[in-house]
């Protein structure tokens, strides 16, 4: 008998349907699955075949055929395990397959019947909707997962004897109810600004790149708290949106970074990455594409300390997606794009041993301090908003009593520039000033006579690029935002041209 059952697989961070399509059939007994399958689909065989008898069911001597469609995409993965074991009761007789219409069922079985979690069930849940299905049947750890999406019944099962008696309405599972404490706080303020003396430039430069999505660059001698600066950033910014929570809930769920009970991630991501990381690592990548460290860091932000130390090859791989926001991936199986929004926080010391230019302590050689420099390519230079000098600190400011500014001050001022912003660019495919497009600055960043006259001297002094250019009005934008004021003045100019420019002692490379 033939039976067709509805499931889902993950390309890149969405879904598509799959069609578990078994066929029992008299002659020579064999368990024969197609449909261009990966080898952990193709070891679902045993674990089915186990997890059934396990359960109770018995395969009975006859040729037993399960095809997945469409069969010219590759599956991955453990996830067809469950409805391939429903499809065969169904084929067998022993569910009616009247009881899974417009029923997606996702799962991976223990040989004991056990239903383990699986990645990628957020999208798959999303696309089941949009497919017009009703209900979900998943794993039990992945029922806080799919339940955050309203309007299609989830139904968690820890065993696949649950799953028969559910089918057989012998046995009632009630469908998940989305706890909005399953939202995950990934990223709670460790940091409070007010715990850092002195460094005050750098405090504000770090908080307009906050207030408008922009790169920042850190440069300064060890322990001068670069380290400590980047790590506060979280707490000034705003939680995600709805929507972007759900963005970043799906690539989590896709990397399977979602643990067992959690829902939504609704704090802005943060993401450190060793200097040891491939480009793989960052971008994404593999025989199986997984997202990468950029993609983990999409709509938050992605730290990388010590980045003169970072190999060459692996820090060029930012540019297309620092200028593109997403990753294309693309292998003989298919292409798969992953979305990498980020704010880059770079810190790095001005030399191998961090102390130059203080000659005194400083024991690199003029050669070695270009090559050290060097590391960091222009083009990657230019890709970057702000720079920061960190200077070291002095025991006076260590010392002082004066009270600095908390998180919660500053974030309030970053989340009114942010509304500001979503005011402005509604309706738009833009959320924050670094997003806006060469064709859109006239239209949003104006310049007046004198302002432009500015530019035009500062462009011709430091010998900008038309990229750095661009910049610098983004940066204005966001510093008048800051200030609360519609038009972009000279003073807000000449704050970001600052931003913009290295310290002549790290520019002569």
């Amino acid at each position: 008998m033939f039976s067709s059952i509805l499931s889902g697989a993950v390309n890149g961070i969405d879904s598509y349907m799959v069609h578990v399509e078994v066929d029992i059939s008299t002659g020579m007994p064999s368990f024969d699955m197609v449909g261009l399958l990966g080898s952990e689909v193709k070891e679902a065989r045993e674990r089915v075949r186990t997890a059934l008898r396990n359960a109770g069911v018995s395969l009975p001597p006859k040729r037993l055929t399960v095809n997945l469609s469409p069969a010219n995409i590759r599956k991955q993965g453990a996830a067809f395990d469950l409805p391939i074991a429903v499809g065969i009761m169904c084929s067998l007789e022993i569910i009616k397959v009247s009881q899974l219409e417009r029923t997606i069922v996702i799962g991976e079985l223990g040989l004991d019947g056990k239903i383990n979690t699986v990645n990628g069930v957020l999208p798959i849940v999303i696309g089941a909707k949009d497919a017009g299905c009703i209900r979900c049947i998943v794993p039990k750890g992945n029922e806080q997962e799919g339940a955050a999406i309203e309007g299609i019944e989830i139904i968690g099962a820890s065993h696949l004897s649950e799953v028969i008696g559910y089918l057989h309405k012998a046995r009632s599972i009630s469908p998940a109810v989305f706890n909005q404490q399953a939202i995950s706080d990934r990223i709670n303020a460790e940091y409070d600004f007010r715990d850092i003396q002195g460094q005050a430039a750098v405090k504000r430069g770090l908080e307009v790149a906050a207030a408008g999505f922009h790169n920042v660059l850190m440069i300064g001698p060890p322990g001068a708290g670069k380290t400590l600066l980047a790590k506060s950033v979280p707490g000034i910014l705003p939680p995600l949106s709805k929507a972007e929570s759900m963005e970043v809930s799906k690539i989590y769920s896709v990397s399977g970074l979602l643990q067992a009970g959690e829902g939504l991630i609704r704090n802005r991501p943060f993401v450190a990455p060793h200097h040891t990381a491939t480009d793989k690592a960052l971008t994404g990548g593999g025989a199986i594409p997984r997202p990468g460290g950029v993609s983990l860091a999409h709509r938050g932000i992605l730290f990388l300390d010590e980045i003169p130390e970072f190999k060459r090859a692996t820090l060029e791989v930012l540019r297309q997606p620092m200028e593109e926001r997403s990753v294309h991936i693309a292998r003989s199986h298919g292409t798969y794009t992953y979305p990498s929004d980020f704010i880059l926080i770079a810190a790095m010391n001005p030399c191998h041993c961090g102390f130059y230019p203080d000659l005194k302590r400083c024991c690199c050689g003029e050669r070695e301090i270009h090559r050290y420099l060097d590391k960091v390519s222009r083009p990657l230079l230019d890709r970057i908003d702000i720079t920061l000098n960190v200077p070291k600190i002095i025991y006076k400011e260590l010392s002082c009593s004066l009270a600095n500014e908390s998180t919660d001050t500053i974030r309030k001022r970053v989340m009114l520039a942010h509304e500001i912003q979503q005011k402005r660019y509604r309706g738009t495919a833009f959320r924050f000033n670094a997003d806006i497009g060469i064709k859109e600055l006239k239209l949003y960043c104006e310049l007046g006579k004198g302002e432009k006259a500015l530019m035009e001297d500062v462009f011709e002094k430091l010998n900008l690029s038309a990229r750095s250019y661009h910049r610098i009005i983004k940066v204005a934008r966001t510093i008048a935002d800051l200030a609360g004021e519609d038009k972009i003045t000279a003073y807000h100019l000449s704050e970001a041209i600052h931003y913009k420019s290295i310290d002549p002692k790290y520019a002569q490379r």
